[in-house]
């Protein structure tokens, strides 16, 4: 026996005759014995009393505990053997089963109504909801309904296959136990379902259960089935032997077996609770507050112990289901016992799962107990949590019902992984089993934290927002000391830490991080640090470093906005990953990673820590600085300071990303560098004589590629930087820039002797003046390149001169190309290509060049400077570009003794030409002189139109006749107006022009 559930107490002993049938009206005892008489009993106490009249027996109440004496008795109240009797509360009836069905007023006991047709019936069934009641009669099983006065109407009656043994109501359908097998009968359409079969020992038993399902009998099982008979699982009810009748009475189900009463649990799965042995049992029956069990001669009662009592035998006993159970039955009055009982026996059964290993289930009713979290890590040494003033050490909590105080302390488990007492371990499987053990009571704590975390991080969140929002309208915080880190945190609501809501999300937090990673997961435990979390930044921090968790430690930080910690610790994993062979790799990729979101919260921060990945990372170092819209100009201010090397690397990179985000400072700083570095190769080499013009570093080919491609610096402060006999190249390129054409070209050809660079230069001019639509007075930069080519000498001479008179003026006084004087076209051989050329309208001013030169001046000027033209290169550039040159002056520039066969590849497609767009405007001029003609006797024709005036013709504008006075007509020949009318309408238009016009 696991406790009492119920007592047994004798009500009635020596009764005169042998008892057929009991039932209960309130707390009388209405009894049917052998000889046909019904007896009517009450409790001695209430017979000493003021005794009502005898035919008014009351309801009112339950048994009682005590003995009963007879009231009365009712002689010939059956002719045969009382089979049943059911008490019909709800109708104030007594249902009789005995020769037939019969119904009785009560309390008088008057008899109301009798079923004839139920007469030889042996079981039966009903329904008080709807007011059915349907009985067994051999082979037929007949149904009546109660007319709610003093008869009852036969509704159907349907044939089965043997006799009825037992039945219920099971919703509309009833349930049948027919000989050896159970059945469903449909009272719709009289359809039988046949279930399973009774046993072989045992006759049939259905009993309905309060919650509509039944339970059927199969020799010593009881089968739990729902009302349309499919099995329930787990339903199934064991008895010591086949019950003969089953009573239930929640929570219990109270079975009649052969020698005894057994009281079985109706919670799965279903336990002994009781066994009351008693001999000649006979009637077993349920009561409103007790159970009713008739002997031969006696009557017991079996009446409920208090849940009180019972919760504390079972909670004692260590049946700790039950007892929580049962407190679920306590009554509403009493719920704050309720709940400290409960609370109590979740608290006792999770140290006794606890100490027996079923840690998971352990925390289970710790989380159902609702106590603090600090009582729970009390059993776990290992974790170590952040104190608080305003959470109070874990109190021990006391039995509700007196029982004695069970121990906070596991049965010496230790739960340190690291740390197991050698003196309790005697060999390598005890030390491994423990180590399991100790996994297992921490994996069971991280699923209770997380359970208890929602509304622990919810009220901590929750408590911030109010302090912010206070503080926001005005309030005033009296801020105290506490073990966290008090910066910024990632998702966190900041506000003094003050509460004890956010004290207990830190104990809770820190514990988590520390059971995820003494159970090995890092994973698990970085994910949680990158949510909201309210971790005790020293105590993980410790537990991190003394773990090597460096991933964990660096979301610590983030979490935290401890940036700088994090950074610096993430620079030392990177360098240790590049000397040592660690298992966790740390790229610089994970700095940059890092610096993003930073960049605009605090840019210095990332500039200072991204010197180190700059130089192994540059693509992506720059591409942070330019997502995170850090200012170029304090990018680059910072690594001149810090990292001068890095400069060129971070303008090169910004340039070849975003040529539009580098301003012409940084452009020109960028040069700078660039030239500073040649300068310095070229005075070092200098200084051993081995320079050469050659000479091509690979800075140098930067510094190349810079000045011709980017335009943001000053060529003039730059020319002024060259050395005077070197970097010629560099010098052109700064010319060329200042629109120094002719002396950019004199250094191509003499200085470099590189008349292909030359083409190309002058290309480049021509080409950009087509950009700008002005090709053909850029153009004239070959005729320039022609005259530097016929004058070798005297552009030699005047070459040092000017570019010392260009360095030292502040600004540049050569005009461009194309704003010279306009050219004068001498001699007669000359004149038709000049007019086919159109070279009327051209004006050449090469600089510095007199332009009005004739041939013969030409070749003066050669035979002065004692020197050759170079008519090689001059014939080479004329048979090139003829469609770019303007062939007029270039013939002029010509020397006189130039043979005309020379000239061939040149004049021969410039003629081709010139007479293919003399043809071409003839053409033109005769399809325009064609279109003038068409134009003219369109008009004609359009004048000879004729307009009738008529005595009815009238005004468009005016509606009035038009008659003799003066008139206008429209192109279109049909509208007319008078001129009046139209000269006015013209001047309103105009008016109204001119005030838009205005308005504008």
């Amino acid at each position: 026996m696991v406790h009492s559930a119920y007592d047994s107490f004798e009500l009635i002993n020596n009764s005169p005759n042998k008892i057929d049938a009991i039932e209960s009206y309130g707390s009388n005892l209405l009894i049917s014995h052998s000889d046909g008489s019904l007896r009517v009993y009450v409790p001695e106490s209430s017979s000493t009393s003021v005794q009502s009249p005898p035919s008014d027996i009351t309801h009112k109440g339950g048994l009682l505990q005590e003995r009963y004496v007879l009231e009365r008795t009712v002689n010939g109240f059956s002719r045969r053997q009382m089979l049943a009797m059911e008490v019909l509360l709800s109708r104030e009836l007594l249902l009789s089963l005995s020769e037939s069905i019969a119904f009785h007023r009560l309390p008088n006991l008057e008899t109301l109504a009798v079923i004839t047709k139920a007469k030889g019936a042996n079981v039966y069934s009903w329904d008080d909801k709807r007011g059915v009641l349907a009985f067994g009669r051999q082979r037929r099983v007949c149904i009546f309904r109660h007319d709610g006065g003093r008869g009852f109407v036969e509704v159907k009656e349907f044939g089965v296959p043997d006799t009825v043994k037992s039945m219920s109501w099971c919703g509309e359908n009833i349930c049948l136990g027919i000989r050896r097998e159970y059945m469903i009968l449909n009272t719709t359409n009289g359809a039988l379902s046949e279930l399973f079969p009774s046993g072989r020992i045992a006759a049939p038993l259905v009993v309905s259960l309060p919650s509509g399902e039944l339970l059927l009998g199969k020799d010593n099982i009881g089968v739990l089935v729902d009302q349309n008979g499919k099995l329930i699982q787990d339903g199934r009810v064991c008895w010591s032997e086949a019950p003969a009748v089953v009573v239930i009475q929640k929570p219990y189900t109270i079975g009649l077996l052969p020698r005894h009463v057994e009281i079985r649990s109706l919670r799965v799965p279903y336990p002994l609770i009781q066994t009351v042995v008693l001999r000649n049992v006979r009637r077993l029956v349920r009561s409103n507050n007790a159970v009713i069990v008739a002997l031969d001669n006696s009557v017991f009662g079996f009446f409920p112990v208090p849940l009180g009592a019972q919760i504390v035998q079972l909670t004692a006993s260590g049946n700790f289901e039950e007892a929580l159970a049962l407190c679920k039955l306590l009554p509403p009055e009493d719920s704050s016992l309720r709940s400290a009982k409960e609370q109590s026996i979740h608290i006792r059964y999770a140290h006794f799962l606890f100490e027996n290993g079923n840690y998971e289930e352990a925390m289970e009713h710790f989380l159902a107990s609702q106590v603090e979290i600090t009582y729970v890590l009390a059993l776990y040494p290992s974790i170590v949590v952040p104190k608080s003033s305003f959470i109070p050490e874990p109190q021990k909590f006391v039995d509700v019902g007196d029982a004695p105080h069970l121990s906070r302390a596991s049965s010496g488990l230790s739960d340190d992984l690291d740390s197991t007492p050698s003196h309790v371990l005697e060999s390598d499987e005890m030390d491994i089993e423990s180590k399991k053990m100790s996994h297992n009571t921490l994996m069971a704590l991280i699923k209770y934290l997380q359970k208890k975390r929602y509304s622990v991080i919810e009220k901590a969140t929750a408590e911030g927002t109010e302090e912010v929002v206070s503080d926001a309208v005005g309030d005033n915080f009296i801020s105290y000391g506490t073990s966290r880190s008090k910066k910024p945190t990632k998702g966190r609501i900041h506000a003094p830490v003050t509460s004890i809501a956010r004290d207990m999300a830190a104990i809770l937090d820190t514990a988590l991080l520390q059971a995820l990673l003494l159970t090995g997961q890092s994973s698990a435990a970085t994910d949680f640090l990158k949510a909201l979390n309210y971790c005790d930044v020293k105590i993980c921090e410790e537990f991190l470093q003394k773990r090597s968790q460096y991933a964990c430690l660096l979301e610590l930080y983030r979490s935290n906005s401890m940036h700088r910690e994090a950074l610096k610790l993430l620079h030392q994993l990177v360098e240790e990953s590049k000397s040592e062979q660690t298992v966790e790799k740390f790229k610089p990729d994970m700095i940059i990673e890092y610096l993003k979101p930073l960049c605009a919260t605090d840019p210095m921060l990332v500039l200072e820590f991204s010197l180190p990945v700059l130089e192994s990372c540059p693509p992506q170092t720059i591409d942070l600085f330019l997502s995170g819209n850090i200012p170029a100009d304090l990018v680059n201010s910072y690594l001149k300071q810090h990292a001068p090397n890095m400069q060129a690397t971070y303008l090169e990179q910004m340039l070849a990303m975003n040529e539009n985000s580098v301003s012409g400072n940084l452009q020109n700083e960028m040069v700078q560098i660039y030239l500073s570095e040649v300068l310095d190769l070229y005075a070092e080499l200098n200084s051993q004589q081995k320079w050469d013009e050659k000479t091509c570093s690979p800075t140098r080919k930067k510094l190349l590629s810079a000045l011709e491609s980017i335009s943001g610096y000053n060529p003039e402060v730059l020319l002024k930087r060259l050395p005077p006999d070197a970097l010629y190249e560099e010098r052109a390129i700064l010319l060329g820039k200042m629109n120094q054409h002719e002396l950019a070209l004199s250094i191509y050809v003499h200085k470099l002797h590189v008349p292909e660079l030359a083409l190309s230069y002058c290309d480049r001019v021509y080409d950009s003046g087509l950009e700008q639509h002005s090709a053909k007075s850029y153009g004239n930069i070959y005729l320039t390149l022609l005259q530097i080519y016929l004058n070798p000498t005297k552009t030699t001479k005047n070459f040092e001169k000017k570019i010392t008179n260009l360095v030292s003026s502040q600004s540049p006084g050569i005009p461009k190309v194309g704003s010279g004087t306009p050219a004068k076209v001498k001699g007669g051989r000359f004149k038709k290509i000049a007019e086919i050329e159109g070279a009327e309208d051209t004006r050449f001013s090469p600089s510095g060049t007199d332009s009005g030169r004739s041939d013969g001046d030409t070749e003066d000027a050669a035979e002065e400077g004692g020197s050759t033209i170079m008519l090689d290169q001059v014939l080479d550039l004329l048979s090139k570009r003829w469609d770019r040159i303007n062939g007029a002056q270039a013939l002029k520039l010509l020397p006189r003794d130039t043979k005309l066969q020379n000239l061939l590849p040149f004049l021969g497609p410039l003629l081709r030409k010139s007479s293919e767009a003399c043809r071409n405007f003839s053409v033109i001029k005769s399809l325009r002189e064609s279109e003038n003609l068409q134009v003219k006797d369109e008009l004609y024709s359009q004048r000879k139109a004729v307009l009738k005036i008529t005595s009815d013709s009238m005004c468009s504008l005016c509606n009035k006749k038009i008659g003799t006075s003066v008139f206008a007509v429209y192109p279109n020949g049909k509208t007319i107006v008078h001129f009046v009318c139209f000269r006015d309408s013209q001047n309103m238009k105009a008016v109204g022009r001119g005030s838009q016009s205005r308005k504008r």
